[in-house]
């Protein structure tokens, strides 16, 4: 297969990852990620993260450029029980799709990684599988989400965070992969790719809980070719959200809801720690 071919095969196949990692993880906040079923599926989307991680690393090894819009996700959102049901044949579909992909690489580490996502894909579809059938009649007829308690301008104040992080989270993951050739570089950067992760997560929890989608929508990205460049942008970024969340933590509708302000807290003094990181490295460059 040629080289060109192959990153194109690669690309198509992280698209439908990237689209099952924000299914599953929507879902598992809207359900609440301290419940069974909310716990489960955040689980599941963890080991999507690994999928697409491994498809990130082969492309930015083989000189590609990894492509981030997720593909669509067809599943039925009458309730839980044909919710979890398309999500079985979601990821039954990727079973041979995987292995027959894996027939025709001919590097030994890019089809193990191929056969790997197969058979993981089967032990996701059993997962859920498992979870359709454990489901109560009443869960079964019922969808996720709750009651929207927050005042919408919050929320709509959230969901911009959200999507604020979500794009400098996933420019970071594009930097730690295209940046492998610059060593360590590559994986400081996919470290505070997933710190950013979790920053995401307060927001989106807040939203998911007023029965709202979390909008993991991304916005412009950087695509530098040159660690240096990447690096001041990611250090103007990381300065820009600290800035809002600084703001956001003054706000008094934030300092009615005592998890969020504990969070916020936490969130900035980690955006702290990575500008100063960021500073080092660009000494460095």
């Amino acid at each position: 297969m040629e080289k060109k071919e192959l990153i194109d095969l690669l690309n198509n196949d992280m698209d439908d990852e990237h689209a099952a990692i924000l299914r599953y993880l929507i879902h598992g906040y809207l359900e609440g990620e301290d419940t069974p079923i909310g716990a489960s599926l955040l689980s599941r989307a963890r080991e999507e993260m690994w999928h697409m991680h491994w498809l990130g690393m082969a492309i930015g090894k083989l000189g590609g450029e990894p492509n981030l819009k997720p593909a669509p996700y067809p599943y039925d959102p009458t309730n839980r029980a044909t919710i979890f049901k398309s999500y079985v044949a979601y990821e039954e579909k990727l079973i041979p799709h995987y292995n027959g992909e894996a027939d025709r690489v001919d590097d030994s580490h890019i089809k193990r990684v191929l056969q790997r996502e197969a058979w993981e894909s089967a032990i996701h579809a059993r997962k859920f599988q498992r979870l359709l059938d454990k489901l109560k009649p009443e869960e079964a007829k019922g969808a996720p989400g709750g009651q929207a308690e927050l005042p919408k301008a919050f929320l709509d104040t959230l969901q911009n965070e959200i999507a604020a992080k979500f794009t400098e989270m996933l420019q970071h993951i594009r930097y730690s992969w295209v940046f492998q050739k610059d060593g360590v570089l590559g994986w400081q950067l996919m470290d505070q790719a997933m710190e950013k992760m979790k920053h995401l997560a307060h927001f989106a929890e807040d939203v998911a809980g007023n029965g709202l989608d979390p909008r993991f929508e991304a916005g412009k990205m950087d695509m530098s070719k040159a660690a240096g460049q990447a690096l001041n942008k990611a250090l103007e970024d990381v300065g820009d959200s600290l800035k809002r969340h600084q703001r956001l933590q003054k706000e008094g509708e934030t300092q009615k809801h005592g998890g969020l302000v504990i969070n916020l807290d936490l969130t900035a003094q980690q955006e702290e720690y990575q500008g100063a990181e960021i500073k080092d490295w660009i000494k460095k460059q």
